[in-house]
Formats: C-alpha cells, structure tokens, sequence
C-alpha cells in the first residue's frame, strides 16, 4: 500500500526527472540556435561549446577527450575538427611534453562571439542559482553528479551496445 510519504516521493521523482530532462531538451536546443547563428552543422556546434566550455575550466580538451563528451568515434571526432579547423574555429596545439598529444583551442576570433551568444544564458543561471545557499548548491551538485555516474554506467555497460542488454 502506498503511503502518502511514498506517493509524495514519487511525485517529486517525476518532477524532478521531467525537469532534468526538459533543460537537456532546452539545452539541446540552445547547442542548435548556437549551430545556426555560427552557420554550424548541430554536432559541430556542440563539439565547439566542449570545447570553449573546457578551456574555460582550465582543462582543455584533446581529440580523444571530445569525442568521448560529443559521443562519436574517433575517425568522426577527427573529421569533425578538420571541419572545425577549416573553418578557422578551433586550432590544434602541442602543449604536452609528449609532443604527440594535441591540445584543441578556440580560435581567437570565435570566442568573443561565443561569449557573446552564451552572455544571456550565463547571467540568467547564475542569477537563479544565487537565489540558493552554498550548502544546497552542494546537495543539488552531489545529486548531479550521481546522476550523470549512473548514466554513464549505463551507457558503458547496460547500453553499450545501443540498447538495454537482455538479461541472459
């Protein structure tokens, strides 16, 4: 029999998964209008928004790194930061000791435009999220990123193969 606690638990499971699920569908959509303001095909866009979004955090992104946060093969991930170099958005640079490894960086003249589209975007959640103390910030980051630990399982282990594995 299901408790008014438990039914009150539910319901705020599935708030809170219809709202996680909805601002990826939202986030989705601003990676597109980001693609058509640059004149971007969606993937390349979203290729460019890791990897401006990487430098930003200090740890920029090699090839191999992208294609694991753009989910594509490496032959793809390679094809895709020719294009992105061609058109002069990002550049490929040698920074390691290991002189094999290559770093990816924004071109200088995509990142003002970048930051420019974003601007909005940037102001709006750093105003929502200033309406919460430090302590729940951590909470909701705990919750975030057990999520994200669970789906990435999924995906290496029960979806691996492009769907759920039968039980056999």
């Amino acid at each position: 029999m299901e408790t008014p606690e438990s039914g009150e638990l539910a319901a705020r499971y599935e708030g809170l998964m219809e709202g996680l699920r909805s601002f990826g569908a939202h986030y989705t959509e601003f990676t597109r209008r980001f693609a058509s303001w640059l004149g971007l095909h969606s993937t390349d866009a979203a290729a460019l928004a890791e990897i401006l979004y990487a430098e930003d955090k200090g740890r920029p992104l090699s090839p191999a790194r992208l294609s694991e946060r753009v989910s594509l093969s490496s032959g793809a991930t390679t094809a895709l930061v020719n294009r992105l170099e061609a058109a002069g958005h990002v550049v490929r640079t040698r920074e390691e000791t290991d002189r094999r490894i290559v770093t990816l960086r924004s071109s200088p003249h995509v990142r003002p435009r970048a930051e420019e589209f974003f601007a909005p975007y940037a102001e709006r959640m750093a105003a929502v999220t200033a309406r919460y103390p430090p302590e729940r910030l951590r909470e909701f980051e705990e919750l975030v990123a057990r999520l994200r630990t669970t789906m990435d399982d999924l995906l290496a282990d029960e979806y691996r193969d492009g769907g759920p594995r039968s039980g056999g």
